[in-house]
C-alpha cells in the first residue's frame, strides 16, 4: 500500500501537516474515546517511532509470528483505525507524563523520523508485523499518528 504524498512523512508536505495537527494538541484537548490522557498519548505514539528508528530494539512476539501479516494488512487498508484496538505491553503509558515534555519529545521524533527517510529506518523486523518495507514503516507511522491525533481532535 502506498500512502499518497500529503500522507507521507517522508514528504515534506506530509511532514508538515503531521507536525502542524501535533502542535494543535493542547494540554486540555478533550479525549474523544480511549484510556489514556493526552500525555500518556503523547509518549505511546513515541514508542512506534523509536521502534522503526532503530532506537526500542524488541523482540519478535509469538503471536505476531502468527498474526503478524493479517494485522499489517487490516492496518495498512485505506479506512480509519477503530478504536479500542489493542496496545502492545511496551507501547502502554500508565503513569503521569507531563504534557510539555511529551509534546516536545513527539515532535523530535515525528521530525526525525520524516526527515531521515527511508536510510534512517532499522534493518530488524518490527516485532509484531515482520520485515516491512519503508513504505510499509512509513504508512504504519502516519496511520498511528493519525488515529491517535484524531483521538484527541486534531
Amino acid at each position: 500500500m502506498s500512502s499518497g504524498p500529503h500522507e507521507s512523512l517522508f514528504t515534506a508536505a506530509g511532514l508538515a501537516t503531521m507536525l502542524a495537527r501535533v502542535d494543535a494538541l493542547r494540554p486540555d484537548s478533550p479525549r474523544r474515546w480511549g484510556k489514556m490522557d493526552l500525555p500518556q498519548m503523547l509518549a505511546h505514539c513515541q514508542q512506534p517511532l523509536r521502534v522503526a528508528l532503530g532506537e526500542l530494539p524488541l523482540k519478535r512476539s509469538l503471536v505476531g509470528v502468527l498474526f503478524g501479516r493479517l494485522a499489517k494488512r487490516k492496518l495498512l487498508a485505506p479506512k480509519p483505525w477503530p478504536q479500542g484496538m489493542p496496545t502492545a505491553p511496551e507501547f502502554r503509558i500508565a503513569d503521569v507524563r507531563q504534557f510539555a515534555r511529551e509534546h516536545a519529545a513527539l515532535r523530535t521524533l515525528v521530525e526525525r523520523f520524516g526527515r531521515g527517510g527511508p536510510a534512517a529506518l532499522t534493518q530488524a523486523p518490527h516485532p509484531f508485523f515482520g520485515p516491512l518495507t519503508a513504505d510499509e514503516w512509513q504508512a504504519l507511522q502516519w496511520r498511528h499518528l493519525d488515529h491517535h491525533l484524531r483521538q484527541f481532535g486534531a
